[in-house]
């Protein structure tokens, strides 16, 4: 029998391919492609339109610093509110934070969660059935727009590249909402993307909510399967610096919250140090006067 490779088609000059050991679901739902295999290297991968999303063998880097360097940032996190995150990855990162009081996930395409929940169940874990988590299958764009003033203390954007059904969620409109309904302190991540590859992603997301936000900056995260070497999360915030972090004060929080030392990727020092950016990085950020 011949060997099956999968090509993922994000980019047009080079890529990367993945050894298929067994595909598991194959589905166009209204809003996407969506597969999931069995690969040698990685476990379990999630592919949507040809695009790797997350991998079983290196979903904690991104799940981990997506989510705990928010959670760590903002002083008191109570209301969390994600957007997309279909594999729940972020739902249960989330939830580990005991402080949390509610996590309302809002993912467009119901058919990523089903397909998550019945081939990927170790991402999410038990997050799906925690009674603080509240998932709903709809339009995040929409969620936002009419969400209440100031209702969330921190906002996780886990969205595909701005093409296709994730293009929305990088507009003026969007941003400008967010900030409204996040509370004083409020703050905003969102992945944009690999500068060596995609640094318009970045400089245009940052710009874009430099608009609504005070603070605004980015900080990084080496995932093996986002290929092109760091990968960058943006961050905005509405009240401190969140380049201006203490160690250990983060690690005294973590130890609180009984995170410190079950983590993969994340610790207070790869915390604090994710911001010092390397120039070819930085220079895609708006220059603080």
């Amino acid at each position: 029998m011949a060997e099956q490779w999968l090509n993922e088609g994000l980019y047009d000059s080079w890529g990367q391919r993945f050894r298929v050991r067994k595909e598991l679901a194959h589905v166009k739902s209204p809003f996407q492609d969506i597969v999931v295999f069995e690969s040698d290297s990685h476990g379990r991968v999630l592919m949507l339109d040809g695009v790797v999303q997350i991998t079983e063998a290196d979903e904690f880097v991104y799940q981990e610093m997506l989510t705990h360097v928010p959670l760590f940032t903002h002083p008191d996190p109570k209301r969390v509110l994600i957007i997309g995150a279909g594999d729940g990855g972020v739902l249960r990162r989330v939830l580990e934070h005991k402080a949390v009081e509610k996590a309302v996930m809002v993912e467009i395409d119901g058919a990523v969660i089903e397909l998550s929940k019945k081939h990927l169940p170790m991402i999410a874990g038990e997050a799906w059935n925690d009674a603080r988590a509240d998932v709903i299958v709809g339009d995040g764009i929409a969620y936002v727009a009419e969400a209440p003033d100031a209702s969330f203390d921190v906002i996780i954007v886990d969205s595909t590249d701005p093409i296709g059904v994730g293009e929305v969620l990088f507009t003026d409109s969007f941003y400008e909402h967010c900030a409204r309904i996040l509370g004083p302190e409020g703050l905003i991540v969102n992945q944009c993307g690999v500068p060596f590859m995609q640094a318009d992603e970045l400089r245009e997301t940052s710009l874009r909510r430099a608009k609504f936000f005070p603070h605004v900056s980015a900080y990084v995260a080496a995932v093996p399967t986002y290929v092109g070497g760091f990968m960058t999360l943006g961050i905005a915030a509405k009240g401190s610096d969140p380049t201006q972090q203490d160690t250990v004060h983060v690690r005294n929080r973590a130890q609180s919250s009984g995170i410190l030392g079950k983590t993969q990727y994340w610790t207070p020092e790869i915390h604090t140090g994710s911001f010092n950016l390397p120039p070819y990085i930085s220079k895609h950020l708006p220059q603080k006067d």
